[in-house]
């Protein structure tokens, strides 16, 4: 037998790491303790969120006018956010949790457009393809709304799952409104798109997505409508001694899906 070469041995061990990762955080389990620290940061989130209407008016004067200027420049605006309940940082036990705000400016548009693309949510795999692989309406009342969403996840390796979600729109006079986004159930979904396709327990599997919040405002003005989402997460923790393929996937994941929803929707108004 032939010795291998390193470039063999390398890829053999990058493999073999691979097997034992995936096999790692198949024993990913959703703990209460850990729904109970991201209840709590939520709900200090959504206080802390309720006014002024948009991020953009609660920075110094001077920061505001910049901002405006590059959002009306066609830029994304995009920012890290962490809440302090009580005034303290919070203890995740077994989690991360993710938040992150991002804001675009779509000129020509209104309010209305973006409130009407965000509730068409039988296109949404049409209009945020490749990310959203499956979605459709299931129950609309009002200005509520039960829908369903297959994301398909990838950062070194693809991690696919479907969920159930809540929205609530609501206007606060001409030109302005927003919505509450909430999931209600996340279950990764194994061998997806094929014969032994299986849904995961919700709560068990890779625990790269446990929970996803989503609140976005519309404010039409300048000629135009600025659309800010933010969006808070929670995943699994980083396992001791995998972060170099589990950490990118649940620390820029967050970030990234949220500038490519924000691209994607000033996109598909603009056309």
């Amino acid at each position: 037998m032939s010795a291998k070469s390193p470039g063999t041995r390398v890829h053999a061990a990058a493999g073999l790491a691979v097997v034992l990762f995936t096999g790692t955080l198949a024993a990913a389990e959703l703990q209460p303790s850990t729904v109970k620290a991201f209840d709590t940061y939520v709900a200090a989130a959504e206080a802390r969120s309720a006014t002024p209407f948009l991020w953009l008016d609660t920075r110094p004067a001077a920061e505001r006018q910049r901002l405006l200027a590059d959002l009306r420049n066609g830029e994304l605006i995009i920012e890290r956010l962490r809440v302090r309940p009580g005034g303290r940082e919070l203890d995740v036990p077994d989690g991360m949790i993710h938040h992150w705000l991002g804001t675009v400016f779509i000129p020509n548009a209104t309010a209305a457009d973006a409130v009407k693309l965000l509730q068409d949510y039988d296109r949404h795999a049409a209009i945020y393809a490749p990310t959203v692989a499956r979605s459709r309406l299931l129950s609309r009342k009002g200005d509520e709304f039960r829908f369903s969403l297959r994301f398909v996840m990838t950062k070194v390796i693809t991690v696919v799952v479907d969920g159930e979600h809540h929205a609530r729109f609501a206007w606060f006079g001409p030109g302005r409104a927003r919505s509450w986004i909430r999931s209600t159930r996340l279950a990764e979904v194994t061998g997806a798109g094929t014969s032994a396709e299986r849904e995961e327990p919700a709560g068990k599997g890779g625990g790269y997505l446990w929970r996803l919040n989503s609140y976005w405002r519309f404010d039409e003005r300048d000629g135009g409508v600025y659309l800010e989402c933010e969006s808070v997460s929670l995943t699994r923790d980083i396992p001791f001694g995998l972060g170099w393929i589990v950490g990118p996937f649940v620390t820029s994941l967050p970030r990234e899906s949220l500038e490519f929803t924000l691209q994607t929707t000033r996109k598909a108004l603009m056309k």
